[in-house]
């Protein structure tokens, strides 16, 4: 099997999922062979047995605990210039690393690079949602030129149309400590953003390339319940338009929310 020396999967494992194990799996079954690494903040019996298992190093973030700072501290243990953060409760099509390396050599200079994904639920792929459709929409004009600034900003400025498992960190574009921190839901998103500005490409494939996982004990589901995301979604569009217009947008947005739920 080919060897992408050049990539690494972080698995940012926290207390006791019961996907975990799935996730590994995934990573380890790639058409092209790759790094995987365990961090966590939650060192745990469960999360070692796992790493002894399927023989995966495990780096304990002994630091300032968030999702900002364990996601950093992640890309911190790694060494080469192609990092993805893999959530414990996704799974990964055997043709990921394939597909990103073939948009490496495309676009070696991509600040980020990802393809599009599928929803999970009860163990269930589920038929794509019109918030899906909207997304992949708002990507099209990246496999035109990922170059143009519009065109990434058509990504965020309507919402977050990039999915965060799904994403590929280029480490010597954004160095190795990629993500903002302050934010609980929308890091993501607002890192998207930052990058968008800098002149480096967003490469996007248009094909499905892994399955997000929607449960009630995810971290989303959680944040949705409390309102969090909800106001956090407010501040990011207050970023790209008036008021006005930002509290028109998120009266559709909120519904769009609500598939998570």
């Amino acid at each position: 099997m080919e060897r992408a020396n050049n990539h690494t999967f972080v698995i940012c494992a926290y207390k006791e999922s019961e996907f975990l194990e799935d996730c590994i799996q995934s990573l380890m079954n790639q058409t092209v062979k790759t790094n995987i690494i365990i961090s966590t903040s939650t060192p745990n019996s469960y999360i070692n047995n796992m790493a002894e298992k399927y023989k995966v190093p495990v780096f304990i973030n002994k630091g300032k605990s968030g999702i900002g700072e364990d996601w950093n501290f992640g890309v911190s243990c790694t060494t080469t210039p192609l990092v993805t953060i893999a959530h414990q409760d996704d799974t990964y099509n055997k043709n990921y690393v394939e597909e990103i390396e073939k948009l490496y050599e495309k676009y070696s200079d991509f600040s980020i690079a990802f393809g599009n994904y599928r929803e999970l639920k009860n163990n269930e792929t589920i038929p794509i949602t019109v918030n899906l459709k909207i997304k992949r929409f708002l990507l099209k004009s990246l496999l035109k030129n990922p170059y143009k600034k519009g065109n990434k900003m058509k990504t965020v400025k309507y919402g977050n149309a990039i999915c965060c498992p799904a994403v590929t960190l280029n480490i010597d574009v954004v160095g190795k400590e990629p993500f903002i921190t302050g934010y609980k839901s929308n890091l993501d998103w607002y890192t998207w953003y930052k990058f968008a500005l800098l002149p480096n490409p967003f490469a996007y494939v248009d094909k499905e390339l892994m399955q997000h996982r929607i449960h009630e004990e995810s971290t989303t589901s959680s944040l949705i319940e409390n309102n969090v995301r909800l106001d956090e979604d407010y501040d990011m569009f207050g970023k790209f338009w008036p008021k006005p217009i930002a509290k028109f947008i998120m009266r559709f947005y909120k519904k769009a929310v609500k598939t998570n739920g």
